[in-house]
């Protein structure tokens, strides 16, 4: 049985990957708070899965240096802990948010082209930790798009708090990759099952359009939406410049690679009933 060790107790993410392998792995979660994870011995581990950072939750220029603290230092130094304690394998969270906030047709070839300080952030980590990696020690960095599930944080609960309410919505046809989080930690186990190294980019099988995803919420609680088409010249002129607008309607997805069926246990129209029931 392989051993993980994950840091970041308070991530939604590592405690569903806590969850989903108490099973399958010998799983211990740290706090990243505190220094708690220096007093852990890493020895013994297979594999360490970073998921402790700071989520993008503002564009305040005072917040630039805890980002940079928590999202590239920390790991950087968990990291190197776990290299010279003989870990195999660090997997790295990072975010599709590295190709910018509004970009289309993405794959491993795209250049990165952070737009705000959490992505510019995360993309400086990845860079650091590029410098450990070596033939005994895989690098993992998991580009993330949003993640969603029952308890999720972030734009997910917002668009079913709004789902619940809104008697109409914008008809606008956009297209955005997401990952329900049984999946991705299917995904993750596929790496940690064969030590792999690399840049990955997880996604479900389908992609999101924003109209039917908030339709498909409100269908879960027998609510009736009607979708219009009068604010979509609004829309289009505005989405690159508005912040809200670009989160909402903006394009952001990766080209499929032909094997998300292999980590995709739950479908798309599932995974929505079972993240707002």
């Amino acid at each position: 049985m392989r051993r993980v060790l994950i840091i970041g107790e308070n991530s939604y993410i590592g405690k569903s990957f806590e969850r989903y392998t108490k099973n399958r792995y010998d799983i211990k979660i740290v706090n990243s708070r505190n220094d708690a994870w220096k007093n852990i011995n890493f020895a013994g581990y297979d594999s360490v899965l970073h998921c402790a950072g700071i989520a993008h939750v503002s564009h305040n220029p005072k917040m630039e240096a805890l980002y940079y603290e928590v999202n590239c230092d920390l790991t950087v130094n968990v990291a190197t802990k776990a290299k010279e304690e003989n870990v195999r394998q660090f997997i790295f969270l990072s975010s599709i948010l590295i190709y910018g906030s509004n970009k289309a047709d993405i794959d491993g070839m795209t250049l990165p082209n952070p737009d705000n300080s959490y992505s510019k952030s995360k993309l400086k980590a990845e860079q650091e930790l590029g410098r450990l990696a070596e033939q005994n020690f895989k690098l993992c960095i998991i580009r993330a798009p949003m993640v969603y599930g029952k308890g999720c944080k972030g734009n997910f609960p917002r668009l079913v708090k709004l789902a619940k309410i809104t008697p109409f919505f914008p008809d606008y046809p956009n297209k955005r990759s997401m990952i329900y989080i049984d999946n991705l930690c299917e995904f993750i186990c596929s790496l940690v099952d064969d030590q792999y190294g690399g840049v990955f980019l997880p996604q479900n099988d389908e992609y999101f359009n924003t109209t039917a995803l908030v339709h498909d919420i409100a269908e879960f609680h027998n609510r009736r939406i009607t979708r219009i088409r009068l604010f979509n010249v609004i829309i289009r002129t505005f989405v690159q410049r508005v912040s809200i607008l670009k989160k909402m309607f903006g394009d952001l997805y990766y080209i499929k690679s032909g094997n998300e069926s292999g980590y995709n246990i739950v479908s798309s129209k599932e995974s929505i009933n079972r993240s707002v029931e």
